[in-house]
């Protein structure tokens, strides 16, 4: 397992004063980025290699947002290689040690010369040590169902500043372009992900939205109608919760 130690940054917070879920994720990637740095398996590394380990899907579960200032200790660790694939768990701890947000996480390893997934290697792996059990997350299905029935809302182009160094939309990006078609006051629970396309400069999103009781699906399309993500944000209105609270108090 690797992990490293941070503080909860102003720069990091929403407008509750806790973590971001873009902060979540965020962290996550540094973390797994770090451990690959340190193991000289990086992006350099991966560029002269012209590889590229690419994301597939996230699921994330936040039983707890970190808040302003509070010492937290990120985690990740693989738990499995599988033809092309990667799987990659991560953790937030707080000071206390318990886990407050944990995640599972599918990569597929990618040829940037031929185009097109490769095989993964004991080469790619042989840092990063044996694989460890997987995390307990709660059952989801392995797609995202995208209902018949969603509304639209204004397309959103691609900009410069969602850009990472794949010059791809990054993977944290899409979440906080679907958070602003929620309602101020939801709160995420859960995100499940799944990247079908990388959207690149000048790409429009054009964001399909569902509700159901649980919470809503976001998919941003191209043009076409052909997905670039689809995500399923589960929680609820914090106004709501409290209402819940009262009535069990009661």
């Amino acid at each position: 397992m690797y992990t490293f130690e941070s503080r909860v940054r102003y720069s990091e917070t929403d407008e509750t004063g806790r973590l971001s879920v873009t902060g979540i994720m965020n962290y996550f990637q540094d973390c797994s980025t770090f451990q690959s740095e340190d193991l000289h398996m990086g992006i350099s590394y991966l560029e002269e290699e012209k590889r590229a380990w690419w994301l597939n899907s996230w699921q994330i579960v936040i039983d707890r947002y970190p808040v302003l200032g509070e010492r937290i200790q990120i985690s990740t660790y693989p738990h499995k290689f599988k033809g092309i694939y990667g799987y990659r768990n991560f953790l937030i701890r707080d000071e206390s040690g318990t886990v407050i947000v944990k995640a599972d996480s599918c990569w597929f390893f990618y040829d940037l010369e031929k185009g097109c997934p490769a095989r993964v290697t004991p080469k790619e792996i042989q840092g990063y040590g044996e694989c460890e059990e997987p995390l307990p997350m709660p059952e989801a299905p392995r797609k995202i169902r995208l209902p018949e029935n969603y509304w639209e809302e204004k397309p959103v182009e691609a900009s410069r500043h969602h850009l990472d160094t794949n010059l791809h939309v990054n993977n944290a990006q899409y979440a906080e372009i679907a958070r602003e078609f929620l309602p101020e006051d939801f709160e995420i629970q859960e995100l499940q992900i799944e990247y079908k396309k990388a959207a690149v400069l000048g790409d429009r999103m054009f964001p399909r939205i569902s509700r159901d009781e649980n919470g809503y699906t976001v998919s941003l399309t191209g043009e076409d109608g052909t997905p670039f993500a689809n995500m399923y944000l589960k929680g609820s209105c914090r106004g709501s919760r409290n209402e819940q609270e009262k009535r069990e108090d009661e």
